[in-house]
């Protein structure tokens, strides 16, 4: 049973190399020219044999009326011998014969490139070949099926079914008309049936390329929802999860400070937390870098949790005080408008950052929210009241970065600002492309006078992202700002 499988393998291996080879010689750039003239030549030995041995009966005699005696009605045929008559074989017939059959098969090296030229000065020749020799040549018919096959593959049936009913005629009268080769005529009849093979042909490559262009478009989808995804984890773990531990190493620090008469088995415990919860802050920007490594800024689904809801907006403060100990703010100016989901989220998740960034580098200073509803966009503003840039002092840094809070305020934002500016964390630029994302922008730096702000504005439908904020904000340089 073996041998015999072995032996059907290497059948099927040669005939599928022999099928390649013919495929890859179809395709050959010179292909229809030497197969033009392979056929023409074929064409002129078969016309000119045909005709030195088998010459048009308009070419051996004539008829004429009978000589008197004879019977009405009956014609002699005057011997091809007679002087006047041109007989078998006679260098002009042979000559028409010949260029019959190149006219009949040299079209076909246009066949790919102008399948209709070639299908009609190839029909054309057959006919008048018909007509003069009541025959056609293989190499001709031969040629006409290609043509209509190169037909049926530039989408032109109907012009070789057009082409062929002359022939489908002529087969159907048959020896009425002085037809001798009837089975050559069913051949050239066969025309629409090669147009239809070229027309499957077509229609089997274009199925193919589509379906390679539909599973590529289908990878790129799965790579791009896949790198959004990514990248909406990484902003969600760094909104929700890196606030609240935030919020453990702030409040820790705050109470190991504040809290008088603690003891010193005490204040270690919480130094010790506020340690712990800097290195999870730590371990978790790694993670986001390792998330974030190949999913750019690319924009994924924001199907929102929350919102800009009073509510929601009041408990997200209320938070932030309890965390900080300050009093914060909530300014609305001009009548709600409608937003889009992402809009609310994309606001929502700015907001809370910029609150994480207010206690985590400048603790113990008050934070205004503010937002403006200017009909079809959004303004927001979160303003600290932290010292400017202008009396920054040095200030000492923990081990995650996360700054001291004997340290001075100043100090505090310029580390809020360098972290931004080299890439240290992800909290101005996770907003940054939040905002971008629904057509926003957002500009972040320290404002005049005094404390840090972060202002952004967002349209009340999602737009084209990376639309970039028109005007100044408050306190910075035009084109300035900090941003992630």
């Amino acid at each position: 049973m073996i041998p015999v499988e072995r032996a059907h393998d290497r059948r099927h291996g040669r005939a599928a190399r022999w099928a390649g080879g013919g495929r890859r010689i179809a395709a050959a750039p010179h292909a229809p020219v030497v197969a033009a003239v392979l056929l023409a030549v074929l064409a002129v030995a078969e016309s000119v044999t045909h005709v030195a041995g088998t010459p048009p009966s308009w070419a051996v005699g004539e008829t004429v009326s009978a000589p008197a005696g004879e019977p009405a009605g009956e014609t002699v045929v005057r011997p091809a011998d007679a002087p006047q008559d041109r007989g078998p074989g006679a260098p002009a017939l042979l000559v028409v014969s010949g260029l019959l059959g190149l006219a009949g098969t040299l079209p076909a090296a246009l066949a790919r490139a102008q399948p209709a030229v070639a299908a009609v000065a190839v029909s054309a020749a057959g006919l008048l070949t018909l007509a003069a020799f009541h025959t056609l040549t293989a190499a001709g018919v031969a040629a006409q099926l290609v043509c209509g096959y190169r037909l049926g593959r530039a989408g032109s049936q109907p012009l070789a079914v057009l082409l062929a009913v002359p022939f489908v005629a002529a087969a159907l009268a048959g020896t009425a008309l002085g037809v001798t080769d009837v089975p050559i005529l069913l051949a050239a009849c066969l025309a629409p049936a090669a147009a239809l093979a070229g027309i499957a042909r077509r229609a089997h490559t274009r199925a193919l390329g589509e379906d390679a262009a539909r599973r590529a478009i289908a990878d790129t989808l799965l790579e791009h929802t896949a790198r959004g995804e990514r990248a909406r984890i990484a902003r969600e773990l760094h909104d929700i999860v890196a606030h609240h531990i935030s919020m453990v190493a702030v409040q820790a620090e705050t109470a190991r400070l504040t809290t008088p008469g603690m003891p010193a088995a005490g204040a270690e415990r919480l130094s010790a937390i506020g340690d712990t919860a800097r290195a999870a802050l730590t371990e978790m920007r790694r993670l986001l870098g390792v998330l974030r490594e190949d999913a750019g800024a690319e924009a994924a689904d924001r199907r929102p949790q929350p919102g800009l809801r009073l509510q929601e907006l009041n408990e997200l403060l209320d938070e932030a005080r309890e965390a900080s100990g300050t009093g914060t703010r909530l300014i609305l100016s001009g009548p709600p408008v409608p937003l889009d989901p992402g809009v609310e989220l994309a606001a929502y998740r700015i907001v809370q950052e910029a609150l994480t960034n207010a206690r985590r580098h400048a603790p113990g200073a008050a934070v205004d929210v503010e937002l403006h509803y200017t009909g079809d966009a959004l303004r927001l503003v979160i303003r600290d009241n932290g010292p400017g840039p202008a009396s920054a002092a040095p200030g000492g840094q923990g081990p995650s970065g996360a700054r001291e809070p004997a340290t001075a305020a100043a100090g505090r934002t310029g580390a809020r600002e360098g972290s931004a500016v080299t890439g240290g964390g992800h909290g101005l630029s996770g907003m940054r492309e939040r905002a971008m994302a629904v057509g926003g922008g957002l500009r972040a730096g320290p404002a005049a006078g005094g404390g840090f702000l972060v202002e952004a504005r967002l349209p009340a439908r999602d737009g084209v992202p990376g639309t970039p904020i028109r005007g100044g904000v408050p306190g910075l340089p035009a084109g300035g700002g900090v941003s992630g």
